[in-house]
């Protein structure tokens, strides 16, 4: 089997999908790399050292995807709505495609990606077992977007993070809020108490609250209770109107009081909740900032808008997207080794196995044989039941 790493084509976009250390795994395996001259260059992964692997290195994409069986990006056509749709014309029937791929955004996206004839895994559907840990590629990009974001913060507030004291006097620590205690929550809430600030946290699903405690934040306990705080996936549910009305009305005091504020709720297939209201922004000190990582589907700031950063009432409000392509060394290092484990583990004897039996398999399958085969999917857009199917047989099992 051939695996090809197309440079990637959404604009800013400096990760690469596989970087060289990771290639005597797969070469190990019984697989074959091909690479697009370039595609990791920006990453800090010139040609060579995918060479020195064993890298068959091809002049341009069209080659990579001719020669490739199996292709591997960051950001596919679906995340990527800049260029992707370019790449539907180089894939061909029976290629497997690997990468973000947004399934719960576009049904028009996912319905020309599956005519194309495409075998795609959409990383963002990953279960969150143990199993899949080292295949989860969504939590390791939200570890550094919550980095990330506390250091873009600590650039742009006019005052320092850590408490010092000098001849001058003493000058107090920075106050953060992190409002949702995911993944990118809790990686903020560490570095910022890592730059010695006064961390604090608040999320809607009690159960947190330990994570945040161990991190050396305050969690913020507001007197409402969220129904169904969580699905089985461990993520947040979303609530009804009347439960974000009180939180934004019980929360306004806390983010008055702080010099920073990061918002990191998303819910997967909605729009973030509005947590941080005009009147919210209006009532916090000038200078304040607030990083909205939430900004690419809308936001969780009012004033927040998708891929800027603004001013509003003297507050810096920071809209940026595509955070984790910041640190595209070490993101590219992180998503390859995700990447990898979930390729040795669809693969056996250098054929790709399609065993619908297991988890991981199953939940990540999102397009075959030119339909959207993926079940939550399917309901999320009120798809109808395809046929039951019956598990796949070893030769339905290798492509």
């Amino acid at each position: 089997m051939i695996v090809g790493v197309p440079k990637e084509s959404y604009p800013g976009e400096r990760r690469v999908a596989l970087v060289p250390k990771a290639v005597p795994n797969l070469v190990k395996a019984g697989m074959q790399v091909v690479l697009e001259t370039g595609a990791g260059i920006e990453a800090g992964y010139p040609d060579t050292q995918y060479a020195e692997k064993g890298v068959k290195i091809l002049p341009d994409r069209a080659s990579v995807f001719a020669a490739a069986d199996i292709i591997l990006q960051v950001l596919c056509y679906g995340s990527n709505d800049a260029m992707g749709k370019d790449d539907l014309p180089l894939f061909r029937r029976g290629q497997v495609l690997i990468g973000f791929l947004r399934p719960l955004g576009s049904i028009e996206v996912l319905q020309q990606i599956a005519s194309t004839g495409v075998t795609s895994f959409a990383v963002e559907l990953m279960p969150r077992t143990t199993r899949a840990q080292s295949m989860d590629a969504l939590s390791s990009m939200a570890t550094i977007c919550g980095y990330k974001s506390v250091l873009i913060a600590a650039d742009t507030l006019p005052r320092m993070f850590p408490m010092f004291t000098t001849a001058a006097g003493t000058i107090t620590p920075a106050r953060v809020l992190v409002i949702g205690a995911g993944v990118a929550g809790l990686q903020a809430i560490a570095t910022a108490r890592r730059l010695g600030a006064v961390a604090s946290a608040y999320d809607l699903r009690p159960a947190v609250k330990e994570q945040v405690q161990s991190l050396g934040g305050r969690f913020v306990e507001l007197p409402i209770e969220a129904k169904d705080a969580q699905d089985a996936g461990g993520y947040a549910r979303a609530q009804d109107e009347t439960f974000y009305a009180r939180q934004r009305e019980l929360l306004g005091n806390v983010i008055a009081e702080s010099d920073v504020v990061i918002t990191a709720a998303v819910i997967p297939g909605k729009a973030p909740p509005i947590l941080v209201t005009t009147e919210m922004v209006k009532r916090m000190a000038p200078g304040s900032v607030i990083v909205d990582l939430a900004a690419e589907r809308g936001g969780n700031c009012e004033l927040t808008r998708k891929g800027e950063t603004v001013v509003e009432h003297g507050v810096t409000i920071i809209g940026r997207i595509n955070i984790s392509s910041g640190t595209p060394y070490h993101a590219s290092q992180m998503y390859a080794r995700n990447l990898t484990a979930f390729l040795l583990h669809l693969t056996k004897d250098g054929e790709l196995r399609l065993n619908l039996q297991d988890q991981i398999v199953r939940e990540t399958l999102l397009t075959h044989g030119g339909e959207i085969v993926n079940e939550r999917v399917r309901q999320f857009f009120a798809l109808p039941p395809q046929a039951s199917r019956e598990p796949a047989s070893k030769e339905d099992r290798s492509t």
